[in-house]
């Protein structure tokens, strides 16, 4: 029997009648169909695990996240690539918010972003008060990490300008943890 496949979690020789058992023709047969039934058996009864990213397989986690949306970079480590996955649905729903874009660089990069933008909203009993925020639209993301000349600077702002909304124009800054310009 080969090794190269799992065996048969229901190996079709232990099931032939007994005329067969003894054939050897037949068990070579039986051993055959198993090597070739085998892997699907084995799948089938693991299926559920395949849909899971904790538990997936690495090759079909990345089919998954593109079944559900998730932004998958081949830079990502394994764990953040799955970590993204089971977010993809929260992080759409966040997506073009500053949680939804603090979320998406944590994810990618590690490192919790400054995230300043110009926009805001206010309640008032009395009409006609004073709008929040600036008229112009802005959103300033800043990122302080250890080695800023490590860093992948378009990286991040591809994916400023991916999970941003659409109208704010931006700017990305990566500053050293040392630096004291807050």
């Amino acid at each position: 029997m080969s090794t190269l496949f799992p065996a048969s979690p229901h190996p079709l020789r232990d099931q032939l009648p007994g005329v067969y058992a003894q054939d050897t023709f037949a068990g070579v047969f039986a051993d055959g169909l198993d090597t070739m039934q085998g892997p699907v058996l084995t799948t089938l009864d693991c299926l559920d695990a395949y849909f899971r990213p904790g538990l997936a397989p690495t090759d079909f986690l990345d089919w998954i996240g593109a079944w559900v949306g998730a932004e998958l970079q081949d830079l990502m480590s394994e764990p953040a690539r799955r970590e993204a996955v089971a977010m993809a649905v929260v992080m759409h729903r966040r997506r073009g918010t500053a949680q939804g874009l603090a979320a998406a660089v944590r994810l990618a990069f590690g490192a919790t972003p400054d995230i300043t933008e110009s926009g805001g909203a206010a309640w008032s009993a009395r009409p006609r008060g004073r709008f929040p925020g600036n008229p112009l639209p802005s959103l300033r993301v800043v990122v302080r990490v250890p080695d800023p000349a490590a860093f992948d600077a378009r990286r991040l702002e591809s994916l400023v300008a991916a999970a941003r909304p659409a109208h704010m124009p931006f700017t990305v800054e990566v500053l050293s943890e040392r630096s004291d310009n807050r």
